[in-house]
C-alpha cells in the first residue's frame, strides 16, 4: 500500500511544495513543530532512511543541505536541525526545522497551529529563497 507521501508525491493529496527535482520533494509540514517546518523525502518509495542505497541516501543530504539554507535565509532562526525519526510514516523522510533552542526540536511538544494562508504564504517565501540558491 502507497504511503501518505507517495500520494503526496503522485498529487493525490496536495501538499505546500517548497522545493523538487526528479528524485525528491520538500514540503511543508502540515502540523509543524515552528514556522517553516519542511519534511524532505524521496520519490522512490522507501521505509527506513538507512534502506536507501548511498549515492541516492548521500543526493537526499545534498538535496536537504540546499532546503536547509533557503530556511535560513527565509525564517528567521539559530539554525535549522535536522531530525530523522520514520515512527510516523513508512516512508523515509528528513525533518527540517527552524531552530531558536532546542526545545524547538522536541517532537513531544504540542504542534503549533498554522492557517492553509499562512502555509501557503510560508511555501512561497520557501521557494522564492530556495530558486535564489
Amino acid at each position: 500500500m502507497a504511503s501518505i507521501f507517495s500520494k503526496i508525491i503522485a498529487g493525490d493529496i496536495p501538499c505546500h511544495r517548497v522545493a523538487e527535482n526528479e528524485e525528491f520533494l520538500a514540503f511543508l509540514d502540515i502540523m509543524p513543530l515552528a514556522h517553516g517546518h519542511v519534511l524532505v523525502i524521496p520519490k522512490q518509495e522507501v521505509d527506513r532512511i538507512w534502506d536507501l542505497e548511498g549515492e541516492l541516501l548521500g543526493r537526499l543530504h545534498q538535496f536537504s543541505q540546499k532546503v536547509a539554507l533557503a530556511i535560513e535565509h527565509a525564517v528567521p532562526c539559530q539554525r535549522v536541525g535536522q531530525a530523522v525519526i520514520g515512527l510516523e510514516v513508512p516512508h523515509a523522510h528528513i525533518h527540517l526545522i527552524p531552530l531558536q533552542s532546542v526545545a524547538d526540536i522536541n517532537f513531544e511538544r504540542p504542534k503549533i497551529q498554522v492557517t492553509k494562508d499562512e502555509l501557503t504564504a510560508m511555501a512561497e517565501k520557501l521557494r522564492a529563497s530556495f530558486a535564489s540558491l
